[in-house]
């Protein structure tokens, strides 16, 4: 992939910024290049490092556990999360370097559960809030999929589907076969033809482990060179440990720890915390800021994410298309026959060996020369994926361990997570119906393991400040000038995989605040005037796709 030679803008330690934005992932990537261009200063900060896809992404499985966040974190609960390589991410692009790339959009009553189904919450925005910017990052990314995709709010995708894999294949003859409506070629943020310096799928199988050529979307290919361009800065390998109040209930700045240790204290007019949903409630429940409600770190919510393996006569190599390629939503919406809320969608995923090695021994308790049987016939192993809605808990939830702390001092994250009857319930669902189109696709053996996927909610929007955390522009109740911009502001979930909302609200809330200009640094209002949507950004095809030189 082109490197293009774009020297990064230095702020001067003592000069006061306009943005500090902590975390540079699928929200802060979005908003920090969205706030460079309007003319803003604006600085990123992230955990990890600046990634170099030439030199530090390999085509090796273990090599790629470092694009993961791994630190100390304590988990507990009846159904405790497993957290790692399956969620958060660490380092400029944050979970986009080793997600799937699988940008489904949320359904419109996705927006409006507990008015419409009696369980949840509802969101302060609709589908049609968003519906302009799932259009405009569908394009910037750009996403490959049919030109007719029908569920939800039916539409049609910028750039053509990929090709169906061995596993796409076995999705689509189950489902057909069955009956069940099926979706092929995506929708994936993963170039089917070349754009720009970026080249299209070579069909590798790394994709989850950072995508070496380019083809695959994360904001460290798609926004991050852009916002360096306008003059925005980023700092890697800086934690930040607390958003810092000032005078008039005001944020003025982050402190944060460099690369070497050292704490630093950056001044901002505002600051936007963007670390995801359990590094942005740690951070605000260490700083004792945004709580006045109880609500930072509760309603944290994962998805079902239990993945079903069938054994073909055929080879079916399912490494040889985008993990992600193939779905139905068919049992997206609530059907009160089946006896609980909401729903499910079902889609390929296709672990590489390591990972197929791991679901083995959790699905079958294969070990020693067993194992290595079964992996001798991986190349004859499909893997569908359960995608199931989890209802928000209060009782779900990220707090401050008292007596464990990182290697900053900082103290870590406590996790707990409980499963309740409904969300039971349509697991036991969903499990057996993947399990009907995994034999039907004609498996000659079935097996499945039981799993999450994606982490969102613990800083949740909503209009009622007793009750949630963040307006629906992402703006904090309690302070003025302190923002909440990725996953954590979900009230709720749906059966979609959330990076493509996650960068909708982040365009949203740039929009937001370049509407707002200076006049965010200053005004305590709650309710500003809402901003018009934009289209006056460049053409995406004139932005640098490459990686930047630091």
């Amino acid at each position: 992939m082109q490197t293009i030679e774009t020297p990064m803008r230095r702020f001067n330690p003592d000069e006061e910024v306009d943005y500090a934005i902590v975390g540079v992932g699928a929200g802060g990537g979005v908003l920090l290049q969205r706030l460079a261009r309007a003319g803003f200063h604006v600085v990123g900060f992230d955990a990890g490092p600046f990634w170099d896809t030439e030199r530090d992404w390999v085509s090796d499985e273990k090599g790629s556990h470092q694009l993961y966040w791994n630190d100390e974190r304590i988990t507990t609960g009846k159904h405790p999360l497993a957290l790692g390589e399956n969620n958060s991410g660490k380092g400029v692009g944050g979970g986009t370097v080793h997600w799937a790339s699988f940008t489904p959009r949320f359904h419109p009553s996705d927006f409006r559960v507990y008015s419409q189904d009696g369980v949840g919450a509802d969101w302060p925005i609709s589908y049609w809030d968003l519906k302009p910017y799932y259009e405009l990052i569908e394009r910037e990314l750009p996403v490959a999929g049919p030109a007719y995709y029908p569920w939800g709010d039916p539409h049609g995708y910028p750039y053509g589907p990929h090709p169906m894999g061995g596993v796409g294949d076995a999705l689509i003859r189950g489902c057909t076969k069955l009956g069940i409506g099926v979706c092929a070629g995506g929708p994936v943020g993963i170039l089917s033809a070349s754009r720009a310096d970026r080249p299209h799928c070579i069909y590798r199988g790394f994709c989850i482990q950072g995508c070496k050529v380019g083809a695959k979307a994360s904001t460290l290919v798609t926004h991050v060179p852009d916002a360096l361009a306008k003059g925005a800065e980023i700092r890697d390998r800086s934690m930040v440990s607390r958003v810092n109040l000032g005078n008039n209930r005001r944020v003025n700045g982050v402190s944060y720890f460099d690369r070497d240790g050292r704490e630093h204290f950056q001044k901002a007019k505002a600051v936007v915390v963007a670390g995801y949903a359990i590094e942005t409630p740690r951070l605000l429940l260490n700083s004792g800021l945004a709580n006045s409600s109880g609500t930072v770190g509760r309603y944290l919510m994962v998805q079902a994410g239990n993945v079903v393996l069938g054994r073909f006569d055929q080879p079916v190599r399912m490494y040889k298309a985008p993990p992600a390629h193939a779905l139905t939503e068919e049992f997206y919406e609530t059907d009160p026959k089946r006896g609980f809320a909401r729903g499910f969608a079902i889609q390929t995923v296709g672990p590489l060996p390591i990972a197929f090695a791991k679901q083995m021994m959790a699905a079958k308790g294969a070990w020693g020369w067993g194992m290595r049987r079964i992996m001798m016939d991986y190349n004859h192993w499909a893997a569908f994926g359960l995608l199931g809605e989890i209802l928000p808990s209060a009782d779900n939830r990220v707090e401050i361990a008292t007596d464990q702390k990182d290697h900053w001092g900082i103290p870590v994250a406590k996790v707990t997570f409980n499963l309740y009857d409904n969300d039971q319930k349509l697991i036991a669902f969903g499990k057996r119906k993947t399990i009907d189109v995994m034999w039907a696709a004609g498996a000659e053996e079935v097996v499945q393991e039981s799993r999450y996927a994606h982490l969102v909610g613990a800083a949740r929007m909503g209009r009622n400040p007793e009750t949630s955390v963040v307006d629906s522009f992402g703006r904090t109740h309690d302070v003025a000038n302190l923002f909440v911009c990725d996953g954590s502001v979900m009230p709720t979930q749906g059966s979609a995989n959330p990076g493509l909302t996650i960068m909708a609200i982040a365009a949203r809330t740039a929009d937001y605040l370049i509407e707002q200009g200076d006049a965010i640094f200053s005004s305590d209002r709650r309710d500003m005037r809402p901003p018009k949507f934009r289209r006056d950004l460049s053409p995406p095809d004139t932005w640098g796709h490459g990686m930047p030189a630091l």
